[in-house]
């Protein structure tokens, strides 16, 4: 399902971030470290009158900083390059300055439709300033106050107009998509899957910022390939900030049953590796890691390395890894029985007795701790869904869970059932229905 996305755009301060927040309905910290995922989580998906899209929280431009022509550049690009719609918020307040400008000037050399929203009109001074804004000569005005809920709902449905409501379309096909930082060798390895295949049906042409996905056929079997094409370089600066050249890994991750994660053997695994990774299993996706690049490694071994990935990826030591060159297609063949078999650990169901079973042997062979004289008593587990398998267990207190003892609960769990490939979830429920 493809979304349509909108971007806040701005100098610092003028509510940017409050807007992002009342739109997607909770409060998100662009600079909150959120552990697995990215350091600044700027985008997220939003809906309105059942309209979902994407939504892009940006940095403030200020021409004031240093080295502001990269950094207007980066910023100019992002909104521009990923939005349909392009929201400008001023500063009622303040009135126009020569930062609304200059972002102004950038606005009007594309051909997006822009939506400036004139912030802060729960202020006296701003009703003073309003016409100033004209200035700008963009033909869509909004006064709001993202505090006090003026104007929230003439913007919102200034923004959603030719949106249409999304409705799911079943596709039983399974869809992978390969995402990784920069310059890791994404293309070249979707390229290497369709040529090795040669059996590419059709091509399913996505919006102008997306990719397009290609549909290959493996043992009589349809496949969706996502690659994440809107990463490619187009810039030194566009794709220098890591950060977000994230949002496109974002988009390809959200549509897909499976993520492979692309590691360049020849740089070796950085921090941006582990949070794209981390995005995948908190989204629920399987997981597979293809070092890439396998041919210009020669001082360490396949063991050796697949020691190290389980070291510095200790959340993912699930996930499969395979090595491979894109570029020479050595080792190639060995993707596609990975993706086949994650698909099946991601739907797999337990049956409930045997699950049970499991659990009871698992529970008095290592009993959970006991706190001011009570201890966890587990009375009942089922599987409650799939993609990913998750797995409900009735308690007598959920209160009284250690989150070593739900690692070795999910431990007990993969060494008894195969699910290699997919993170799994553990919800706990008091057995009296009482959830306090």
């Amino acid at each position: 399902m493809k979304l349509s996305t909108v971007a806040l755009v701005g100098r610092p301060n003028v509510g940017k971030s409050t807007l992002f927040n009342k739109i997607v309905g909770k409060q998100i910290s662009i600079t909150e470290d959120i552990p697995g995922v990215t350091r600044d989580r700027i985008y997220q998906e939003a809906s309105y009158n059942k309209k979902k899209f994407y939504l892009i929280d940006t940095g403030g431009i200020d021409t004031t900083k240093m080295d502001f022509n990269s950094e207007i550049k980066m910023q100019a690009e992002i909104a521009i390059d990923e939005a349909d719609i392009v929201v400008f918020i001023v500063d009622g307040k303040e009135g126009l300055t020569t930062n609304d400008l200059v972002v102004r000037d950038i606005l009007r050399k594309t051909d997006k439709k822009i939506i400036v929203a004139i912030n802060k009109m729960d202020v006296k001074d701003a009703k003073e300033n309003i016409y100033d804004f004209y200035e700008l000569g963009f033909d869509t005005y909004i006064p709001i106050s993202s505090i006090h809920n003026i104007g929230y709902i003439e913007l919102m449905d200034t923004i959603t107009m030719n949106f249409k409501e999304q409705e799911e379309t079943e596709d039983s096909r399974v869809k992978f998509s390969i995402i990784g930082r920069p310059n890791v060798g994404k293309s070249s390895l979707t390229n290497a899957l369709l040529n090795e295949e040669r059996v590419v049906v059709s091509n399913i042409a996505g919006t102008t910022r997306d990719s397009i996905d290609s549909i290959l056929k493996y043992n009589n079997e349809e496949y969706v390939i996502i690659d994440t094409a809107g990463m490619r370089k187009k810039g030194k600066v566009f794709e220098s900030i890591e950060k977000y050249s994230l949002f496109r890994s974002l988009k390809s991750i959200d549509r897909s049953d499976i993520c492979i994660v692309v590691i360049n053997a020849e740089e070796g695994i950085t921090e941006h590796d582990k949070h794209i990774a981390g995005y995948a299993i908190e989204r629920g996706k399987g997981l597979i890691f293809a070092v890439n690049k396998w041919d210009t490694v020669k001082d360490i071994s396949i063991q050796e390395y697949e020691k190290i990935m389980k070291a510095e990826f200790q959340f993912a030591t699930y996930a499969p890894i395979v090595f491979i060159s894109a570029l020479t297609k050595k080792r190639i063949h060995t993707i596609m029985p990975e993706v086949v078999k994650v698909n099946e650990n991601i739907k797999r169901e337990i049956k409930t007795s045997i699950l049970n079973e499991v659990i009871q042997d698992s529970y008095q062979l290592n009993l959970p701790p006991s706190y001011k004289g009570k201890r966890l008593k587990i009375y009942f587990t089922s599987q409650t869904g799939t993609k990913p398998p998750k797995f409900t267990f009735r308690v007598n207190n959920k209160g009284l869970i250690h989150f070593s003892y739900e690692r070795y609960l999910e431990n007990k769990i993969r060494e008894n059932f195969d699910f290699e490939g997919t993170p799994i979830v553990l919800q706990f429920k008091n057995r009296n229905g009482d959830e306090e």
